[in-house]
């Protein structure tokens, strides 16, 4: 009875390492992908860098775009996800203090900047003309995007009050992008956007820098979130976007890798 007993134990471990076995599998093989929340205004180079990165490792990368704001509430309601690359570090900050962030690195700088109509109309020269009267202008919306943060930031800088600038407010933008296209469009006069945004839309629009000393730069950090189930892969995205390599994906898309 005895030697039967420790038969059955020992058949029972046997089992028990094969389940593990199996299991460990299972995670190697989920963990061909990453599930990455991303600032919509960074897409143009994150969609390259995830392009090259699969094609690298073999590891998908599955991006979520929307508002800075609006993903870090997706991820505080859904406690999933892996990695976090929103438009300005204030977000990433944020994320960490409710213990979200196991680690984070910078990868681009964004400055922000006017954009007009081509050819520059109604001859906007500064933030001060913005509050011209008869003007349209486009901001982002500061509850859901990292441009609409740092645009009142800026104002505030400035001392331009929001109720003096507020009269000219035609649109408030869930996202930068949409920014860029209404002047596309045509449909206002001025918009704030971030520089490498403007860039996209130089057939439509001039730019006129707002000088640094009177601008807030936004440094844009990727965090890997607390609750990935795939740590190694997240960490080595993180160490590509920061590669020469990255680095090199981000400048083709008009994006700083060094502060202004």
């Amino acid at each position: 009875m005895k030697r039967f007993a420790v038969s059955v134990i020992i058949a029972a471990v046997v089992i028990l390492c094969g389940c593990g076995v199996k299991s460990s599998e299972k995670s190697d093989s989920e963990a061909k992908e990453l599930l990455l929340y991303c600032g919509a205004g960074i897409r143009p180079s994150v969609d390259e860098l995830s392009e090259v990165f699969e094609r690298l490792h073999g590891i998908k990368i599955i991006t979520d775009y929307a508002g800075s704001e609006v993903l870090l509430s997706k991820i505080k309601l859904s406690r999933r996800g892996d990695l976090y690359m929103p438009g300005d570090e204030y977000y990433i900050e944020q994320t960490a203090s409710k213990g979200m962030i196991l680690s984070q690195r910078t990868v681009c700088y964004f400055v922000p900047t006017i954009l007009v109509q081509k050819g520059n109309p109604k001859n906007i020269r500064s933030l001060q003309d913005l509050l011209q009267n008869g003007l349209k202008i486009g901001l982002g919306d500061p509850n859901t995007c990292a441009v609409g943060r740092k645009t009142m930031e800026i104002f505030a800088k400035n001392n331009i009050p929001w109720e003096a600038i507020q009269k000219n407010v035609a649109f408030l933008s869930l996202t930068v992008n949409e920014l860029g296209i209404q002047i596309q469009a045509r449909s206002l006069d001025a918009v704030i956007v971030w520089d490498a945004v403007a860039r996209y839309y130089a057939n439509y629009g001039d730019e006129v820098p707002i000088p640094i000393e009177n601008n807030c730069v936004s440094t844009v950090d990727i965090g890997v979130l607390t609750f990935t189930k795939n740590k190694s892969l997240a960490e080595k995205f993180v160490e590509f976007a920061a590669s020469e390599h990255g680095q090199a994906i981000f400048k083709k898309h008009f994006y700083r890798v060094e502060p202004p």
